[in-house]
């Protein structure tokens, strides 16, 4: 009787285990989202909060354009539930190889839902190409310049897309993930209004930029951009094209120099030595340089440090 009745009891408790195991795997069950990069990523973990699994498969740091095909990248996407990626031909280079080995159908273009391209959410494209275009223009992108995350006005239906294929793929936490939406972009709106005024006293302050990157940035500023070092994009800067950036510099009265942190800062910085133009090396992306962990630390830390060197400029 006391090996049955403890029989009993031991299958009792290891019902009882079974259950709760069950139980936590359905409570921690996480929608798997990869990201091709940080600003995404930033994104999706403030829309999806807890119920999320989010990984980014670039650096903050990295140029988005070369990342190395990492075999782990593959395990990652094989086990992805939503891809999201930023289109215009970004990560040509890397990412199409990477979702046609990870062999997960969810994630192959064509499903709405699970495969976002991300550029097909934003409206006002710049410098989209209607005419012929082939290697000699340098690294053109014909369908819009791609870096359009630096409109800050643009993380607004990046964060809506990505709520609504949450939504879709995770009905059950619905309100979860439109309230955390509708948090996001009252918080962003607030920002954007708060960078706005800050960059009011600099309108069409003239600038010359390191490579075609910051256009989205600078007409959301109201910036005028009159000259970038590279001569065409992802061209290296030859020393009679650098003579005539120097020139243009001290023509148009140029303000500041920029180029994101992950482009080469030697060349720049000469010219900012021969011209007396301060040169700024900035984050480009989220995570791009250390503190800088969400969407709205990134434009904190543009707006700031650029309206800060603008200030000191008049100041001297």
């Amino acid at each position: 009787m006391k090996k049955l009745k403890l029989l009993k009891q031991l299958t009792t408790i290891t019902i009882i285990l079974i259950s709760l195991i069950s139980f936590g795997h359905d409570a921690l069950a996480q929608v798997k989202i990869v990201t091709s990069t940080t600003d995404f990523a930033t994104i999706a973990k403030d829309i999806g909060g807890d119920k999320v699994e989010v990984v980014s498969l670039s650096k903050g740091y990295q140029d988005p354009h070369f990342v190395d095909a990492k075999p782990i990248f593959i395990t990652k996407l094989n086990q992805a539930g939503l891809m999201i990626y930023n289109g215009l031909e970004l990560e040509v280079g890397w990412l199409p190889i990477l979702i046609t080995g990870a062999r997960n159908s969810d994630i192959q273009a064509g499903n709405p839902t699970r495969h976002y391209n991300v550029s097909t959410s934003i409206k006002d494209k710049l410098e989209v190409h209607t005419g012929q275009v082939d290697r000699s223009m340098g690294d053109i992108h014909p369908g819009g310049n791609p870096h359009y995350m630096l409109d800050p006005r643009n993380g607004i239906p990046v964060a809506r897309g990505i709520a609504a294929r949450l939504i879709k793929i995770d009905p059950e936490n619905a309100a979860f993930y439109e309230e955390n939406f509708n948090n996001f972009v009252s918080e962003l709106k607030l920002k954007i209004s708060e960078w706005k005024t800050g960059l009011e006293p600099f309108q069409d302050t003239k600038v010359v930029t390191y490579h075609k990157l910051w256009v989205y940035f600078t007409k959301w500023a109201g910036f005028t951009e009159v000259g970038t070092i590279e001569p065409k994009p992802g061209i290296p800067p030859t020393p009679s094209h650098v003579a005539n950036i120097i020139k243009t510099i001290e023509n148009e009265d140029v303000k500041v120099i920029i180029a994101a942190n992950y482009y080469p800062q030697k060349t720049p910085s000469i010219i900012a030595e021969k011209t007396g133009v301060p040169f700024l090396s900035l984050p480009a992306m989220v995570e791009g340089r250390d503190g800088i962990n969400s969407y709205i630390e990134l434009f904190d830390a543009l707006v700031g440090e650029i309206t800060s060197a603008l200030k000191s400029k008049e100041g001297n």
